[in-house]
């Protein structure tokens, strides 16, 4: 079958998986509200596209903490892909190097952060989930900078687990082949089967549900790589990341698994943004499956966008091929519509390409 877009992964990746896997991948918490949200909402930022200028070359390379990429659509963390394929994040690190972009990978890996780095050079940050035992999460942190990585994405949104009624239902656990790598010499990386969902009883017995913004200075101490916070969705905690010294913000409602009813991503973006001040830069996570999503969430002042459940389903689809495909759609139309709104690099994408609903609210009541 001809694939055209990303979305028509999640269908074939719906085929070839086990559904308690597919499900687990899939939903979100509760009524999935957000999750419809995260995507509806990138439906409603329409353009203003600038014509007659020259747009014969177009550069989308961008600059991420330092390290130059070839576009700004890096991979967010998802966790166990050895369920969704046999080379699981293997596959997906190969994919995004040989995009030249950054993957993120995830605490709950089904590859350890040495294995991911054996399979040749990429940058590669690391998401952090933070563990009652400190000792855990400082190895981890060490391991993790010996590897290579570059930096730290700190999930800060999951105290506890958010409901995710279709895991409960299926009784969800690791499939019994698969650990989570990371934690395998810690016995921490099974899981239980349980009545419910045996994620949210791993989190429950495992971390941390005390972290706060002490926590966040606390890591600066163990390492030297920059800390991203993950899963700031408010100015007010904006401006409380900068002060403990994030060296950059995830605006995520994590894939709308934790909290339902809060609001897309999309549409917290501008006032994070504009609570950074310019201090830091601030990316998104959510609901990206086109390259219009990206060139929107760049129009409102993010610096990158991370792509999550793409990822898991191209991969389920054609492994590593898949990944690959997944981020070249997303490349080709990113850079169809730079071309189409007239912009040849991204420091041409201004607020002004694109119109809001705010925006026409505000316009109506000047009138």
């Amino acid at each position: 079958m001809e694939i055209t877009n990303v979305n028509e992964f999640e269908a074939i990746a719906k085929q070839k998986l086990p559904k308690m896997v597919f499900d687990y991948y899939a939903s979100g918490a509760e009524d999935q509200w957000t999750l419809g949200e995260n995507r509806n909402a990138f439906s409603r930022i329409l353009f203003r596209p600038r014509i007659l200028i020259d747009v014969t070359k177009i550069d989308m390379s961008a600059t991420i903490l330092g390290y130059k990429i070839s576009m700004p659509i890096m991979l967010a963390p998802t966790a166990m892909q050895k369920m969704a394929h046999p080379e699981g994040e293997y596959a997906t690190a190969r994919a995004a190097s040989s995009a030249n972009t950054i993957m993120t990978l995830s605490s709950w890996a089904t590859s350890s952060v040495e294995e991911v780095a054996s399979t040749g050079p990429g940058i590669r940050f690391f998401q952090l989930y933070v563990y009652k035992d400190r000792n855990v999460v400082a190895q981890l942190v060490r391991r993790a900078e010996r590897a290579g990585f570059k930096a730290i994405a700190l999930t800060v949104d999951t105290p506890r687990l958010g409901r995710r009624e279709s895991d409960i239902k299926n009784r969800f656990t690791l499939p019994a082949h698969l650990t989570l790598k990371n934690f395998e010499g810690l016995d921490l990386g099974k899981m239980d089967e349980t009545n419910d969902s045996g994620l949210a009883s791993y989190v429950a017995g495992q971390i941390d549900r005390s972290l706060s913004w002490k926590d966040v200075k606390w890591l600066q101490t163990i390492t030297t790589m920059p800390i991203l916070v993950k899963g700031v969705v408010t100015a007010e905690d904006t401006r409380l990341a900068i002060q403990a010294g994030a060296a950059g913000i995830i605006v995520s409602n994590h894939g709308a698994r934790q909290l339902d009813y809060t609001p897309a991503t999309v549409s917290c973006l501008e006032e994070v943004v504009k609570a950074a001040q310019g201090r830091v830069p601030v990316f998104l996570d959510g609901g990206v499956r086109r390259g219009t999503d990206v060139f929107k969430a760049l129009a409102l002042g993010a610096a990158g966008v991370f792509v999550g459940r793409p990822v898991v389903f191209s991969l389920a689809a054609d492994g590593e091929a898949g990944v690959k495909k997944m981020l070249q759609m997303l490349r080709d139309e990113f850079e169809l519509t730079m071309a189409l709104s007239g912009c040849t690099s991204l420091n041409e994408i201004t607020r002004n390409h694109i119109i809001t609903e705010g925006d026409v609210q505000r316009q109506a009541s000047k009138l």
